[in-house]
């Protein structure tokens, strides 16, 4: 057969396209033509379920709010932080001035707590001795954590020879009675300040950390995502600071906040002992330390700061419980 213009299959164009509808399943050798959906796309956060399990930070958020006792912690230590951080807010008292002639008086007119038997208003010494205390506390919990950190992971996660030296020498430590070890080691210094004192407490209250973080980064290094990241080409370093130490926060974090409490509670009774902050400087345990002489004859001396010190203690120790709780699944589950 000649091959016309009509029929040539190098100049024809072929047969014009036809609409049809996916009904005309008999038609065959035309081109179809796709009906265009005109529905709304879904983004990604309209196909999550307002009830998709949460983040472990999201489910700790939610546990937390529903507990009492994590808002008056909170309370509690949101009120010492405010004392310590603005003193003239809750009074316009010098504590450093002192009235002989009102030695041991009561509560008046201006100075509700009354006098210490030097003649120190007590309520002004109450709210000014907040700042070295808390001062000292967080001082000391933030060196504990990084020297803790930075020994319990790399011990943890090198492994081999290195964990067991630097456990040795953590297990050594961690022998020595924290406070036992402070009033020793005080009594080198000639001049003591705040920042010698949380020197001291820091120097020998790493090791539980340590041993914390320790425990913690051997039981993330062998999961599968670090695996990978080793498999990629990742340094050592790179993974423990990416991957590893994220996943051991929470411990890190209680541990923090109810060791905190316990550093007060040592710096105050250094003071107390006269080998802590210097006598000169406000703070609870030099005006508990003062107060063991006229307390028969004016409880409130040793009351007041003496009842502030416990009060935070209890704010940081019930912190750390709660959150204790709220990041440990199995106690969320309960």
């Amino acid at each position: 057969m000649p091959n016309t213009p009509d029929n040539n299959p190098l100049t024809s164009s072929g047969p014009e396209p036809v609409h049809v509808t996916p009904g005309d399943a008999d038609i065959r050798g035309l081109r179809w033509v796709a009906e265009v959906d005109t529905d709304d796309v879904l983004t990604r956060d309209q196909l999550i379920p307002d009830d998709a399990p949460m983040g472990m930070w999201g489910e700790a958020w939610k546990h937390l709010r529903r507990r009492p006792m994590f808002w008056i912690a909170s309370l509690i230590i949101l009120f010492v932080i405010l004392l310590a951080a603005v003193p003239g807010l809750f009074t316009n008292l010098d504590p450093h001035h002192a009235d002989l002639a009102k030695s041991l008086n009561g509560p008046e007119d201006g100075h509700i707590f009354g006098f210490t038997q030097q003649g120190y208003d007590v309520y002004a010494r109450t709210i000014y001795g907040a700042r070295a205390s808390v001062v000292c506390g967080i001082a000391t919990t933030l060196l504990v954590t990084v020297l803790g950190v930075i020994i319990g992971a790399i011990a943890g996660y090198r492994g081999g020879w290195i964990d067991s030296v630097l456990s040795r020498i953590t297990d050594t430590f961690f022998a020595i009675p924290l406070l036992l070890a402070a009033i020793v080691l005080m009594q080198v210094f000639s001049v003591r300040t705040i920042w010698t004192v949380v020197l001291v407490l820091a120097l020998f209250g790493w090791p539980q950390m340590a041993r914390i973080v320790r425990s913690s980064v051997m039981s993330v290094k062998n999961n599968d995502y670090v695996t990978a990241s080793r498999a990629l080409g990742l340094s050592r370093t790179a993974i423990l600071i990416k991957h590893v130490l994220p996943n051991c926060l929470a411990p890190i974090i209680v541990m923090a906040t109810t060791s905190l409490g316990i550093y007060i509670v040592a710096e105050a009774t250094l003071s107390y002992l006269g080998i802590g902050l210097p006598p000169t400087e406000v703070s609870w345990g030099n005006d508990i330390s003062a107060a063991q002489n006229s307390i028969r004859y004016q409880p409130a001396v040793l009351f007041y700061p003496a009842g502030f010190l416990a009060l935070t203690v209890l704010g940081f120790i019930l912190l750390g419980d709660t959150l204790k709780d709220a990041l440990d699944p199995k106690e969320r589950t309960r």
